[in-house]
């Protein structure tokens, strides 16, 4: 008979438990880490100190270089010092906490990448519009829009994973609590939970790809009807590659990891690449944006 006491904490196992492995992955990770935290914080202070930079565009680049910081900081320490002293406890109310934020701000970002893409169409095909639909308080809206929307999916999550009873194990096979992981130790119905992943996590992040892919559509159709010269069909696309790079980044490993049956599924996959979009992604993120922009290069 299973023990029915609740744990009072939780063990994150982590990336691996091979040694050498483990001093690999801390040195590669730390400097991932510095670089999304030294790199996003260089790009909201440009944002903030630079008139030029005072548009739509940046303003959105500066939300997502601020959620960028905090998302780091919701699995990178944990992560490194589980690599650097072994497994690492987490307590019965942290997990949950720490799978809302990273919900939180996961899908935050996806929101958040859509409403970029539609700045690109708006500057793109209606150019002379684009400061009166793009005004300020518009682009708080959706800024504001698009923290909200993450804010209540997260909640969604993080409240019916509380409801959730633990029981005989409480060994997480991951470097931070994620949704399914949890859902492997309950000794309670999941299948709720499990629908909820399935529905309005995929909602959420083919929504937002489907505004995307329909914005760059919309796009590649203005440019090739409307404009006739090579260079002048070559900037429009230029200004986008940054986007396209970051959203790519992420919803390549997010579509791959939540959008298909999260039955049986492996584990172990999932770690490698909830490791992509944790980690590598928000350390990129400023490297394309000031390598691409030369507004940013400027600066």
């Amino acid at each position: 008979m299973l023990n029915q006491t609740p744990p009072r904490e939780f063990i994150l196992l982590g990336l691996t438990d091979i040694q050498g492995l483990q001093h690999f992955f801390f040195v590669f990770l730390l400097l991932l880490y510095l670089t999304s935290l030294l790199g996003n914080g260089a790009i909201v202070l440009m944002v903030i100190a630079e008139p030029r930079l005072h548009t739509p565009m940046y303003f959105f680049l500066g939300n997502l270089s601020c959620l960028d910081i905090v998302y780091s900081r919701v699995t990178g320490p944990k992560m490194l010092t589980g690599l650097l002293f072994g497994h690492q406890p987490i307590s019965f109310g942290g997990c949950p906490a720490q799978l809302h934020f990273f919900h939180f701000l996961g899908s935050t970002e996806a929101v958040l990448l859509a409403t970029m893409a539609y700045d690109r169409y708006v500057a793109i095909c209606n150019p002379l519009r684009h400061t009166l639909v793009m005004s300020p308080q518009t682009c708080l809206l959706l800024a504001a829009a698009s923290w909200s929307i993450g804010f209540v999916h997260a909640m969604i999550h993080s409240v019916m994973t509380s409801q959730l009873t633990f029981c005989g194990h409480n060994h997480i096979h991951h470097f931070f609590c994620d949704i399914k992981p949890l859902l492997n130790l309950a000794c309670s119905s999941t299948s709720l939970n499990m629908t909820l992943l399935n529905v309005i996590t995929t909602f959420v992040a083919l929504g937002s790809f489907a505004l995307i892919v329909l914005s760059y559509l919309y796009i590649i159709c203005f440019i090739f009807h409307k404009v006739r010269s090579q260079e002048g069909r070559w900037k429009p696309f230029s200004t986008c590659a940054s986007h396209l790079t970051v959203v790519a980044l992420l919803y390549i490993p997010v579509l791959f990891n939540y959008t298909p049956p999260s039955s049986g599924s492996s584990l172990q996959r999932d770690v490698q690449v909830s490791l992509l979009y944790s980690a590598v992604t928000p350390a990129l993120n400023p490297l394309i944006y000031t390598l691409r922009n030369h507004e940013m290069r400027n600066c």
